[in-house]
């Protein structure tokens, strides 16, 4: 993390192993040691060398995050809210990257983890007495993801 420049980390995840991924560029790349980016032509992304954010650069998944001491000392603000989760977050966390989230923020394909694809939130449809269902806590995180706005990142 140090050595490459970064601030904001996540390790890679492992196609071979994973059962779950989202996000092309949290996939390992055994050929490299840290990657910023991931290319991506599909109709609903376009990924290429003019990219500056998120999901194609300067982005990690909330999953398993590294912080430098600087950008944590912004993260640990952005986390303290009232939201009902963190969903959303991830797309937010660049901000605290200490400079430009393309060069600050990275995944680290020598190191990797294995995601495993548990449902969370109580599953797909856990109604129990004073849970709330995913698609109402999901609307309900959207909603709350609205109301942040960045201006400047919290120092």
């Amino acid at each position: 993390m140090v050595s490459e420049g970064l601030e904001i980390t996540q390790p890679a995840l492992d196609p071979g192993l994973s059962t779950d991924i989202h996000h092309r560029i949290t996939i390992r790349n055994k050929m490299t040691k840290v990657h910023r980016r991931v290319y991506d032509n599909r109709s609903s992304m376009n990924c290429s060398d003019d990219s500056k954010g998120p999901p194609c650069t300067g982005w990690v998944e909330g999953m398993a995050p590294v912080f430098s001491r600087a950008a944590w000392k912004c993260v640990w603000h952005l986390i303290q809210n009232d939201l009902i989760h963190g969903w959303g977050l991830d797309m937010k966390l660049g901000y605290c990257a200490q400079g430009d989230r393309a060069e600050k923020v990275g995944v680290i394909d020598s190191e990797y983890v294995v995601h495993q694809g548990i449902p969370s939130l109580g599953g797909p449809s856990h109604t129990s007495k004073g849970h709330l269902s995913k698609p109402r806590v999901l609307r309900q995180g959207r909603t709350e993801l609205v109301g942040i706005r960045f201006v400047h990142p919290i120092l």
